[in-house]
């Protein structure tokens, strides 16, 4: 080849290289725990971004349960190998908060985006559980769930019960699940999904008791926890007692138990609002109702408080990734997205817009069950025992409910001694976590 043929080759080179460069689309990793129809949803989200725009690309990654996928990202970003966005479930929201060196709040990455943040755009509820003191917004709140009740309608005709009418109460679900037991209606009268979220953390802000001291985390770090005044330990022994034989059965510390549900073993379920794209999957005959309140408790229904999860930001990113975060964020909050996730998945809507714009189509006119978990948190301003619950460590105190209760179903301890054992281990961690 001669020197000429050979620049002009060079210069074809580096054109090309240029231009490949210049088209490169950035990619965004999105670490998350979602399983089943709600994985389905984080894909279908991710590639209807990815093809409305030619700049950037969001990669989703399963990392496992929700412990695991915080687990995960503490290590990676140890490691300096931190994705992007990673989804963090409401227990991890204190440990976030307390490692603020190593997120980059979700205010900041939208107005970087050339969007400023308005918390008034969003549910009050849900944005201020993700939110610091003054109001700036750490997290964005992709998924937030409230607990309710699910029951199948067949196992309830069969029992002899009213399938139009599910329990209002603790007393009535736990007399509904002995006839659906004692009937021969299903193996199982009731089972549910996290006993720490939905009979703990949501039974003290349902019934406006008090979880832990300092408005349970939300005011300071140092909290004392609560959760072994007597109508805990009369919540826990009912469930205790009814476990003995089996008309209460235990599935696991997080979301295991909703297979015993939707197999038909058992015929009542607490479970997140979020798990209803499983349900209707399963081609169930199901009826839902508010999450059951304990009617001796001042003052009950009170509101519950979020589940589910946020997205956060690793700090640490090029201009560019944080850019295009912006970008997937604000995709994320159009009102046609939010709506139809909402409507789809069983989440609440982020946006009061998503919310009016479901109510304006009628959406609940059809199916007014979908609106109890909104209801349930926006009923009632919230008061001090219920407006979340944020320890530093909660994913740990948690663990520690979770083998004290384990112990009391297999009738080792009694509801007492187990949420006794509870508070003094708990409160031991609490304080050596925020170096006490």
């Amino acid at each position: 080849m001669t020197y000429r043929g050979t620049r002009l080759s060079l210069a074809l080179g580096i054109m090309l290289a240029s231009s490949t460069s210049s088209f490169a689309l950035t990619e965004i990793s999105w670490w998350h725990a979602m399983t089943g129809a709600n994985n389905e949803v984080v894909e279908t989200l991710s590639k209807e971004f990815n093809e409305s725009q030619s700049d950037y690309k969001v990669v989703p990654v399963f990392k496992g349960t929700y412990p695991e996928t915080l687990n995960a990202g503490i290590a990676a970003f140890r490691a300096k190998q931190a994705p992007d966005i990673m989804q963090v479930f409401d227990a991890g929201t204190g440990v976030m908060m307390g490692a603020q060196g190593a997120i980059k709040p979700v205010a900041d990455i939208l107005s970087m985006g050339g969007t400023k943040f308005d918390k008034s755009l969003y549910l009050p509820g849900i944005v201020s559980y993700y939110s610091k003191p003054d109001g700036t917004m750490l997290s964005f709140p992709y998924n937030s769930s409230s607990p309710i009740l699910y029951y199948n309608k067949d196992i309830f005709k069969k029992a002899g019960l009213d399938e139009n009418n599910p329990p209002k109460t603790w007393p009535e679900v736990w007399e509904a699940a002995k006839k659906i037991k004692t009937s021969g209606a299903a193996n199982c009268g009731f089972t549910s999904t996290w006993l720490t979220w939905i009979h703990t953390e949501n039974f003290a802000a349902w019934n406006d008791l008090s979880f832990g001291s300092n408005e349970n985390g939300i005011a300071g770090t140092d909290v004392e926890l609560k959760i072994n005044s007597p109508i805990f330990v009369k919540h826990f022994q009912e469930l205790a007692d009814l476990a003995k034989d089996g008309t209460f059965r235990y599935g696991g510390r997080t979301s295991e138990a909703k297979q015993l549900f939707i197999s038909g073993e058992c015929g009542i379920f607490t479970e997140s609002s979020g798990g209803l794209g499983d349900v209707i999957k399963s081609g169930m005959n199901y009826g839902t109702g508010q999450l059951p309140y304990e009617p001796e408790a001042k003052g009950a229904p009170q509101n519950t408080i979020p589940g589910g999860a946020s997205l956060w930001v690793f700090a640490g990113k090029s201009d560019e990734q944080y850019k295009g975060v912006a970008a997937f964020f604000n995709f994320l909050s159009k009102t046609e997205i939010q709506a139809r996730l909402h409507q789809v998945s069983g989440y609440l809507p982020v946006t009061l817009a998503a919310y009016e714009e479901t109510k304006k189509s009628g959406f609940y006119d059809k199916n007014p069950a979908r609106e109890i978990p909104i209801k349930q948190m926006m009923g009632k301003a919230p008061t001090e025992n219920s407006k979340g619950v944020r320890l530093v460590n909660l994913p740990q105190v948690r663990d520690i409910e979770n083998e004290e209760y384990e112990n009391m179903l297999a009738g080792k301890q009694t509801a007492q001694q187990a949420l006794d054992n509870a508070v003094k281990r708990g409160n031991a961690a609490i304080k050596q976590a925020i170096g006490q």
